[in-house]
Protein backbone atom coordinates (compact mmCIF):
# COMPACT_ATOMS: atom_id res chain seq x y z
CA UNK A 1 0.00 0.00 0.00
CA UNK A 2 1.29 3.59 -1.07
CA UNK A 3 2.04 5.25 2.51
CA UNK A 4 0.07 8.49 0.89
CA UNK A 5 -3.01 6.39 0.25
CA UNK A 6 -5.81 7.98 1.78
CA UNK A 7 -8.79 5.35 0.99
CA UNK A 8 -8.56 1.50 0.69
CA UNK A 9 -11.85 0.64 -1.84
CA UNK A 10 -12.68 -3.18 -0.76
CA UNK A 11 -14.69 -4.99 -3.18
CA UNK A 12 -15.70 -8.26 -3.66
CA UNK A 13 -15.43 -10.62 -6.76
CA UNK A 14 -17.88 -14.15 -8.08
CA UNK A 15 -17.02 -15.45 -11.49
CA UNK A 16 -19.50 -18.44 -12.89
CA UNK A 17 -16.06 -20.47 -13.77
CA UNK A 18 -12.44 -20.76 -12.84
CA UNK A 19 -10.09 -17.12 -13.31
CA UNK A 20 -6.94 -16.34 -12.23
CA UNK A 21 -5.68 -12.82 -11.03
CA UNK A 22 -4.59 -11.67 -14.39
CA UNK A 23 -8.22 -11.94 -15.73
CA UNK A 24 -9.52 -9.94 -13.07
CA UNK A 25 -6.86 -7.23 -13.26
CA UNK A 26 -7.55 -6.70 -17.24
CA UNK A 27 -11.25 -6.84 -16.40
CA UNK A 28 -10.77 -3.37 -14.22
CA UNK A 29 -9.08 -1.80 -16.62
CA UNK A 30 -10.59 -2.82 -19.46
CA UNK A 31 -14.49 -2.67 -18.69
CA UNK A 32 -13.58 0.77 -16.54
CA UNK A 33 -11.26 2.25 -19.57
CA UNK A 34 -13.31 5.65 -20.73
CA UNK A 35 -16.16 5.00 -18.49
CA UNK A 36 -15.25 8.00 -15.99
CA UNK A 37 -13.81 10.47 -18.43
CA UNK A 38 -9.93 11.18 -18.80
CA UNK A 39 -9.77 12.88 -15.14
CA UNK A 40 -10.33 9.56 -13.59
CA UNK A 41 -9.58 7.51 -15.81
CA UNK A 42 -7.61 4.28 -13.73
CA UNK A 43 -3.93 3.86 -15.84
CA UNK A 44 -3.55 7.59 -15.99
CA UNK A 45 -4.60 7.63 -12.33
CA UNK A 46 -2.06 5.09 -11.65
CA UNK A 47 0.55 6.48 -13.46
CA UNK A 48 0.20 9.58 -11.48
CA UNK A 49 0.23 7.94 -8.16
CA UNK A 50 -2.94 9.09 -7.15
CA UNK A 51 -4.32 5.27 -7.24
CA UNK A 52 -2.11 2.35 -6.36
CA UNK A 53 -1.53 -0.98 -7.58
CA UNK A 54 -4.65 -3.50 -7.91
CA UNK A 55 -4.36 -6.21 -5.34
CA UNK A 56 -6.54 -9.37 -6.55
CA UNK A 57 -6.91 -12.64 -4.30
CA UNK A 58 -8.83 -15.39 -5.94
CA UNK A 59 -9.94 -18.81 -4.70
CA UNK A 60 -11.33 -21.30 -7.28
CA UNK A 61 -13.48 -24.41 -5.99
CA UNK A 62 -16.18 -26.59 -8.11
CA UNK A 63 -15.62 -24.34 -11.30
CA UNK A 64 -16.49 -21.17 -9.85
CA UNK A 65 -14.44 -18.57 -8.82
CA UNK A 66 -14.62 -15.91 -5.57
CA UNK A 67 -12.05 -13.54 -4.31
CA UNK A 68 -11.38 -9.63 -2.82
CA UNK A 69 -10.43 -6.76 -4.84
CA UNK A 70 -8.20 -3.89 -3.22
CA UNK A 71 -7.26 -0.53 -4.17
CA UNK A 72 -5.30 2.69 -2.42
CA UNK A 73 -6.71 5.58 -3.01
CA UNK A 74 -5.12 9.30 -2.84
CA UNK A 75 -8.08 11.29 -4.71
CA UNK A 76 -10.69 12.79 -2.25
CA UNK A 77 -13.88 11.40 -1.00
CA UNK A 78 -16.14 12.24 -3.99
CA UNK A 79 -13.62 11.04 -6.40
CA UNK A 80 -12.61 7.84 -4.45
CA UNK A 81 -16.42 7.01 -4.46
CA UNK A 82 -16.70 7.28 -7.89
CA UNK A 83 -14.13 5.06 -9.11
CA UNK A 84 -15.56 2.46 -6.14
CA UNK A 85 -18.60 2.75 -8.03
CA UNK A 86 -17.60 2.14 -11.30
CA UNK A 87 -16.12 -1.40 -10.58
CA UNK A 88 -19.59 -2.47 -9.95
CA UNK A 89 -19.83 -2.56 -13.57
CA UNK A 90 -17.66 -5.36 -14.67
CA UNK A 91 -19.73 -8.23 -15.47
CA UNK A 92 -17.13 -9.96 -17.34
CA UNK A 93 -13.79 -11.93 -16.27
CA UNK A 94 -12.35 -13.39 -19.13
CA UNK A 95 -14.72 -15.50 -21.17
CA UNK A 96 -16.99 -16.30 -17.54
CA UNK A 97 -19.65 -13.85 -16.07
CA UNK A 98 -19.11 -12.18 -13.13
CA UNK A 99 -20.61 -9.52 -10.50
CA UNK A 100 -18.43 -6.77 -8.36
CA UNK A 101 -19.47 -5.87 -5.43
CA UNK A 102 -18.23 -3.15 -3.05
CA UNK A 103 -17.59 -3.86 0.67
CA UNK A 104 -16.19 -1.13 2.14
CA UNK A 105 -14.19 1.88 1.67
CA UNK A 106 -11.85 2.21 4.40
CA UNK A 107 -10.14 5.47 5.66
CA UNK A 108 -6.71 4.86 6.15
CA UNK A 109 -6.04 7.85 8.08
CA UNK A 110 -8.45 6.58 10.57
CA UNK A 111 -5.80 4.39 11.36
CA UNK A 112 -2.65 6.59 11.51
CA UNK A 113 -5.17 8.62 14.07
CA UNK A 114 -5.50 6.14 16.21
CA UNK A 115 -2.29 5.60 16.20
CA UNK A 116 -1.68 9.36 17.23
CA UNK A 117 -3.82 9.26 19.71
CA UNK A 118 -2.29 5.99 21.65
CA UNK A 119 1.42 7.51 21.35
CA UNK A 120 0.21 11.34 22.67
CA UNK A 121 -1.96 9.01 26.02
CA UNK A 122 1.95 7.27 25.96
CA UNK A 123 3.48 10.62 26.23
CA UNK A 124 1.06 12.08 28.80
CA UNK A 125 1.52 9.55 30.96
CA UNK A 126 4.93 9.50 31.31
CA UNK A 127 6.27 13.01 30.23
CA UNK A 128 4.79 14.97 32.57
CA UNK A 129 5.25 15.13 36.28
CA UNK A 130 2.30 14.02 38.26
CA UNK A 131 1.07 15.62 41.71
CA UNK A 132 1.72 14.04 44.76
CA UNK A 133 0.20 11.08 45.34
CA UNK A 134 -1.36 9.80 48.82
CA UNK A 135 0.07 6.83 50.17
CA UNK A 136 -2.75 4.99 49.49
CA UNK A 137 -2.74 5.46 45.89
CA UNK A 138 1.13 4.79 45.83
CA UNK A 139 0.70 1.29 47.26
CA UNK A 140 -2.25 0.26 44.77
CA UNK A 141 -0.47 1.44 42.32
CA UNK A 142 2.57 -0.64 42.96
CA UNK A 143 0.48 -3.55 43.82
CA UNK A 144 -1.46 -3.37 40.26
CA UNK A 145 1.87 -3.07 39.03
CA UNK A 146 3.25 -6.12 39.90
CA UNK A 147 0.24 -8.02 39.33
CA UNK A 148 0.15 -7.12 35.68
CA UNK A 149 3.48 -7.74 35.29
CA UNK A 150 3.20 -11.19 36.70
CA UNK A 151 1.02 -12.65 33.29
CA UNK A 152 2.79 -15.27 31.72
CA UNK A 153 2.54 -18.41 29.12
CA UNK A 154 1.66 -21.72 30.00
CA UNK A 155 2.61 -23.54 26.58
CA UNK A 156 1.92 -20.95 24.37
CA UNK A 157 -1.32 -19.79 26.20
CA UNK A 158 -1.80 -16.52 28.35
CA UNK A 159 -1.74 -17.45 31.81
CA UNK A 160 -0.94 -16.83 36.17
CA UNK A 161 2.09 -17.76 37.42
CA UNK A 162 0.73 -20.57 39.66
CA UNK A 163 -0.67 -22.09 36.32
CA UNK A 164 2.30 -24.70 36.23
CA UNK A 165 2.25 -26.17 39.38
CA UNK A 166 -1.35 -24.96 41.29
CA UNK A 167 -3.37 -28.26 42.09
CA UNK A 168 -6.58 -26.28 41.01
CA UNK A 169 -6.50 -23.88 37.33
CA UNK A 170 -9.54 -21.58 36.25
CA UNK A 171 -10.64 -21.76 32.62
CA UNK A 172 -11.55 -18.02 31.36
CA UNK A 173 -11.80 -17.43 27.78
CA UNK A 174 -8.98 -14.50 27.33
CA UNK A 175 -6.31 -12.79 28.08
CA UNK A 176 -7.96 -9.74 29.60
CA UNK A 177 -10.06 -12.42 31.78
CA UNK A 178 -6.19 -13.22 33.00
CA UNK A 179 -5.63 -9.99 33.94
CA UNK A 180 -8.33 -9.28 35.56
CA UNK A 181 -8.44 -12.20 37.88
CA UNK A 182 -4.48 -11.02 38.82
CA UNK A 183 -5.63 -7.84 39.60
CA UNK A 184 -7.83 -9.56 42.30
CA UNK A 185 -4.81 -11.86 42.94
CA UNK A 186 -5.83 -15.29 41.28
CA UNK A 187 -2.62 -16.70 40.08
CA UNK A 188 -3.60 -19.84 38.58
CA UNK A 189 -5.91 -18.71 35.57
CA UNK A 190 -5.55 -19.60 31.71
CA UNK A 191 -7.38 -18.37 28.43
CA UNK A 192 -8.82 -21.07 25.93
CA UNK A 193 -7.99 -17.91 23.66
CA UNK A 194 -11.53 -18.82 21.56
CA UNK A 195 -13.86 -21.51 21.44
CA UNK A 196 -11.93 -23.75 19.90
CA UNK A 197 -10.31 -25.61 23.28
CA UNK A 198 -6.70 -26.46 22.01
CA UNK A 199 -5.21 -29.43 23.55
CA UNK A 200 -3.04 -27.72 26.11
CA UNK A 201 -6.14 -27.01 28.22
CA UNK A 202 -7.60 -30.48 27.52
CA UNK A 203 -4.48 -32.05 29.10
CA UNK A 204 -4.57 -29.79 31.84
CA UNK A 205 -7.76 -30.35 32.76
CA UNK A 206 -7.06 -34.38 33.33
CA UNK A 207 -4.47 -33.60 35.97
CA UNK A 208 -6.03 -30.60 37.66
CA UNK A 209 -8.92 -29.67 39.75
CA UNK A 210 -11.14 -27.17 37.25
CA UNK A 211 -13.11 -24.24 37.20
CA UNK A 212 -14.50 -22.97 33.95
CA UNK A 213 -15.08 -19.36 34.78
CA UNK A 214 -17.33 -17.86 31.47
CA UNK A 215 -18.62 -15.24 30.27
CA UNK A 216 -22.03 -15.03 30.38
CA UNK A 217 -23.07 -15.30 26.43
CA UNK A 218 -23.31 -17.24 23.90
CA UNK A 219 -19.49 -17.41 23.82
CA UNK A 220 -19.23 -18.90 27.42
CA UNK A 221 -22.05 -21.46 26.52
CA UNK A 222 -19.69 -22.82 23.43
CA UNK A 223 -16.52 -23.12 25.05
CA UNK A 224 -17.96 -24.87 27.84
CA UNK A 225 -19.93 -27.60 25.54
CA UNK A 226 -16.57 -28.47 23.53
CA UNK A 227 -14.81 -28.06 27.48
CA UNK A 228 -16.74 -30.36 28.46
CA UNK A 229 -16.47 -32.98 25.15
CA UNK A 230 -12.21 -32.71 25.21
CA UNK A 231 -11.38 -32.62 28.93
CA UNK A 232 -13.10 -32.67 32.59
CA UNK A 233 -14.53 -30.05 34.07
CA UNK A 234 -15.06 -30.29 37.76
CA UNK A 235 -16.73 -26.99 38.99
CA UNK A 236 -18.70 -24.31 36.39
CA UNK A 237 -19.43 -20.27 37.08
CA UNK A 238 -20.64 -17.47 34.18
CA UNK A 239 -20.17 -14.03 34.58
CA UNK A 240 -24.43 -12.81 34.77
CA UNK A 241 -26.12 -12.91 31.64
CA UNK A 242 -24.65 -10.03 28.80
CA UNK A 243 -21.71 -9.79 30.91
CA UNK A 244 -17.70 -10.96 30.73
CA UNK A 245 -15.19 -11.80 33.15
CA UNK A 246 -13.40 -8.95 32.43
CA UNK A 247 -16.07 -6.22 33.36
CA UNK A 248 -16.82 -7.49 36.70
CA UNK A 249 -15.34 -6.09 40.21
CA UNK A 250 -13.68 -7.93 42.66
CA UNK A 251 -16.20 -8.73 45.23
CA UNK A 252 -18.11 -10.18 41.93
CA UNK A 253 -15.26 -11.98 41.03
CA UNK A 254 -14.52 -13.35 44.33
CA UNK A 255 -18.10 -14.12 45.28
CA UNK A 256 -19.17 -16.16 42.17
CA UNK A 257 -16.02 -18.09 42.95
CA UNK A 258 -17.07 -19.04 46.32
CA UNK A 259 -20.34 -20.02 45.06
CA UNK A 260 -18.88 -22.08 41.79
CA UNK A 261 -21.30 -24.94 41.03
CA UNK A 262 -20.32 -28.61 40.67
CA UNK A 263 -20.41 -29.72 36.94
CA UNK A 264 -22.17 -32.57 37.93
CA UNK A 265 -24.38 -31.23 40.20
CA UNK A 266 -25.69 -28.59 37.78
CA UNK A 267 -28.35 -30.71 35.67
CA UNK A 268 -29.42 -33.44 38.02
CA UNK A 269 -31.87 -31.58 40.48
CA UNK A 270 -33.51 -30.61 37.38
CA UNK A 271 -37.91 -31.36 36.79
CA UNK A 272 -38.05 -33.72 33.42
CA UNK A 273 -40.34 -31.48 31.78
CA UNK A 274 -39.56 -31.17 28.56
CA UNK A 275 -41.74 -29.19 25.88
CA UNK A 276 -41.37 -30.00 22.08
CA UNK A 277 -43.07 -27.32 19.62
CA UNK A 278 -43.12 -28.36 16.05
CA UNK A 279 -41.72 -24.81 15.03
CA UNK A 280 -38.76 -24.60 17.03
CA UNK A 281 -35.98 -27.14 16.95
CA UNK A 282 -35.01 -26.77 20.97
CA UNK A 283 -36.30 -28.70 23.64
CA UNK A 284 -36.58 -26.43 27.23
CA UNK A 285 -36.69 -28.11 30.31
CA UNK A 286 -36.71 -26.22 33.83
CA UNK A 287 -33.57 -25.21 34.81
CA UNK A 288 -31.82 -26.55 38.14
CA UNK A 289 -31.85 -25.15 41.66
CA UNK A 290 -28.04 -25.34 42.15
CA UNK A 291 -27.98 -22.87 39.25
CA UNK A 292 -27.53 -19.08 40.17
CA UNK A 293 -30.66 -16.74 39.00
CA UNK A 294 -28.32 -14.88 36.87
CA UNK A 295 -26.76 -18.16 35.20
CA UNK A 296 -29.50 -20.72 34.95
CA UNK A 297 -30.66 -19.96 31.52
CA UNK A 298 -27.29 -19.79 30.43
CA UNK A 299 -26.43 -22.96 32.13
CA UNK A 300 -29.79 -24.89 30.93
CA UNK A 301 -28.64 -23.97 27.21
CA UNK A 302 -25.00 -25.24 27.55
CA UNK A 303 -26.25 -28.14 28.66
CA UNK A 304 -28.98 -28.98 25.86
CA UNK A 305 -26.05 -28.51 22.88
CA UNK A 306 -23.63 -30.70 24.54
CA UNK A 307 -26.06 -33.20 25.11
CA UNK A 308 -27.49 -32.27 21.41
CA UNK A 309 -23.98 -32.77 20.14
CA UNK A 310 -22.45 -35.87 22.30
CA UNK A 311 -25.76 -37.79 22.25
CA UNK A 312 -25.10 -38.65 25.73
CA UNK A 313 -26.99 -37.99 28.61
CA UNK A 314 -25.48 -38.81 32.90
CA UNK A 315 -28.81 -40.58 34.34
CA UNK A 316 -27.73 -43.71 35.75
CA UNK A 317 -25.10 -44.09 33.01
CA UNK A 318 -27.61 -44.69 30.37
CA UNK A 319 -26.72 -43.79 26.72
CA UNK A 320 -28.42 -42.88 23.59
CA UNK A 321 -27.82 -41.64 20.24
CA UNK A 322 -29.86 -38.17 20.25
CA UNK A 323 -30.76 -39.08 16.97
CA UNK A 324 -32.72 -42.02 17.97
CA UNK A 325 -34.47 -40.24 20.96
CA UNK A 326 -37.92 -38.05 20.00
CA UNK A 327 -36.77 -35.34 17.28
CA UNK A 328 -37.85 -31.86 18.18
CA UNK A 329 -38.58 -31.55 14.50
CA UNK A 330 -42.12 -32.38 14.52
CA UNK A 331 -43.86 -34.18 11.42
CA UNK A 332 -46.98 -32.05 11.10
CA UNK A 333 -46.22 -31.54 6.93
CA UNK A 334 -47.58 -34.84 5.51
CA UNK A 335 -48.14 -35.07 1.51
CA UNK A 336 -51.69 -33.69 0.75
CA UNK A 337 -54.30 -36.28 -0.34
CA UNK A 338 -53.02 -36.60 -3.51
CA UNK A 339 -49.79 -37.71 -2.49
CA UNK A 340 -48.38 -34.16 -3.71
CA UNK A 341 -45.22 -32.51 -1.55
CA UNK A 342 -46.39 -28.90 0.15
CA UNK A 343 -43.68 -26.19 -1.31
CA UNK A 344 -44.69 -24.24 2.08
CA UNK A 345 -43.97 -26.55 5.26
CA UNK A 346 -43.71 -25.51 8.38
CA UNK A 347 -41.25 -27.78 10.04
CA UNK A 348 -37.25 -28.58 9.10
CA UNK A 349 -38.24 -32.30 8.03
CA UNK A 350 -41.14 -31.27 5.69
CA UNK A 351 -38.87 -28.47 3.80
CA UNK A 352 -36.14 -31.71 3.58
CA UNK A 353 -39.20 -33.56 1.47
CA UNK A 354 -40.24 -30.42 -0.60
CA UNK A 355 -35.94 -29.25 -1.28
CA UNK A 356 -34.21 -32.69 -1.33
CA UNK A 357 -36.68 -35.70 -1.91
CA UNK A 358 -37.88 -33.91 -4.25
CA UNK A 359 -34.80 -33.81 -6.03
CA UNK A 360 -35.09 -29.77 -6.67
CA UNK A 361 -31.14 -29.29 -7.14
CA UNK A 362 -31.68 -26.11 -4.58
CA UNK A 363 -31.31 -24.81 -1.38
CA UNK A 364 -33.83 -23.56 0.93
CA UNK A 365 -32.94 -20.90 3.95
CA UNK A 366 -34.88 -21.03 6.97
CA UNK A 367 -35.45 -18.79 10.01
CA UNK A 368 -35.70 -19.72 13.26
CA UNK A 369 -39.80 -20.28 12.60
CA UNK A 370 -39.37 -22.62 9.50
CA UNK A 371 -40.35 -19.89 7.23
CA UNK A 372 -38.66 -19.59 3.66
CA UNK A 373 -36.06 -16.82 3.74
CA UNK A 374 -34.60 -17.17 0.08
CA UNK A 375 -34.39 -20.36 -2.33
CA UNK A 376 -31.54 -20.85 -4.81
CA UNK A 377 -30.11 -23.08 -7.22
CA UNK A 378 -27.73 -25.40 -5.29
CA UNK A 379 -24.20 -23.85 -6.84
CA UNK A 380 -25.26 -20.26 -5.69
CA UNK A 381 -26.04 -22.05 -1.42
CA UNK A 382 -22.32 -20.47 -0.89
CA UNK A 383 -23.04 -16.62 -1.80
CA UNK A 384 -26.58 -17.05 -0.08
CA UNK A 385 -25.86 -18.35 3.16
CA UNK A 386 -22.77 -15.12 3.29
CA UNK A 387 -24.62 -12.84 2.53
CA UNK A 388 -28.36 -13.23 3.16
CA UNK A 389 -30.08 -11.06 5.53
CA UNK A 390 -31.34 -12.17 8.20
CA UNK A 391 -28.78 -14.52 9.02
CA UNK A 392 -30.59 -18.00 8.61
CA UNK A 393 -31.14 -20.10 11.34
CA UNK A 394 -31.20 -23.68 9.21
CA UNK A 395 -30.29 -24.63 5.10
CA UNK A 396 -31.76 -27.54 3.38
CA UNK A 397 -29.31 -28.15 0.69
CA UNK A 398 -30.25 -30.48 -2.63
CA UNK A 399 -26.66 -31.01 -3.09
CA UNK A 400 -22.96 -31.89 -1.15
CA UNK A 401 -21.88 -30.03 1.70
CA UNK A 402 -18.17 -28.72 1.29
CA UNK A 403 -16.01 -28.11 4.33
CA UNK A 404 -15.84 -24.59 2.47
CA UNK A 405 -20.18 -23.98 2.87
CA UNK A 406 -20.01 -25.48 6.60
CA UNK A 407 -17.45 -23.02 7.26
CA UNK A 408 -18.90 -19.87 6.26
CA UNK A 409 -22.54 -21.66 7.63
CA UNK A 410 -20.46 -21.46 10.72
CA UNK A 411 -19.17 -17.80 10.72
CA UNK A 412 -22.63 -16.48 9.74
CA UNK A 413 -24.37 -18.24 12.45
CA UNK A 414 -26.31 -20.84 10.73
CA UNK A 415 -27.62 -23.34 13.70
CA UNK A 416 -28.53 -26.31 11.73
CA UNK A 417 -27.54 -27.33 7.99
CA UNK A 418 -29.17 -30.05 6.19
CA UNK A 419 -28.12 -31.80 3.08
CA UNK A 420 -28.13 -34.68 0.39
CA UNK A 421 -24.74 -35.53 1.10
CA UNK A 422 -21.24 -34.04 2.68
CA UNK A 423 -18.18 -34.24 1.63
CA UNK A 424 -15.12 -35.60 4.15
CA UNK A 425 -14.96 -32.81 6.89
CA UNK A 426 -11.70 -31.49 8.24
CA UNK A 427 -13.48 -30.30 11.32
CA UNK A 428 -16.72 -30.03 11.96
CA UNK A 429 -18.05 -26.44 13.78
CA UNK A 430 -19.64 -27.30 17.06
CA UNK A 431 -22.07 -24.81 17.05
CA UNK A 432 -23.83 -26.18 13.82
CA UNK A 433 -25.97 -29.41 13.66
CA UNK A 434 -24.74 -31.19 11.05
CA UNK A 435 -27.55 -34.10 9.07
CA UNK A 436 -27.70 -35.63 5.91
CA UNK A 437 -30.89 -36.75 4.39
CA UNK A 438 -30.00 -40.67 5.25
CA UNK A 439 -29.10 -39.53 8.59
CA UNK A 440 -32.46 -37.51 9.21
CA UNK A 441 -34.40 -40.28 7.89
CA UNK A 442 -32.69 -42.92 10.19
CA UNK A 443 -33.95 -41.04 13.41
CA UNK A 444 -37.36 -41.29 12.02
Amino acid sequence: MDDTAKYLIHASIAADGVVERSDVVGAVFGQTEGLLGDELDLRDLQQSSKVGRIDVQIDSENGQSFGRITIASSLDKVETAILAASLETIDRVGPCQASVEVTNIEDVREAKRRKVIDRAKELLAGSFDESVMDSSKILEEVRESVRIDDITEYRGLPAGPRVADADAVIVVEGRADVLTLLQYGVKNAVAVEGTNVPDTVADLTEERTVTAFLDGDRGGELILRELAQVGDVDYVVFAPEGQSVEDLERHEVMSALRDKTPYGELFDDEEPAPAVDGNDDTVESVPTAAASAATASTLETARSETEGTDGETDDAGATANADETADPDVDDDPPDSNGTVRDDPSTLRGHVRAVIESETGSARLLDDTFEIIETVPAADAFDAVSGTDPVPYAVVLDGELTQRLLDVAAQRGVEQFVARSSDEMVKTPVDVRVRTVDQLAAAD
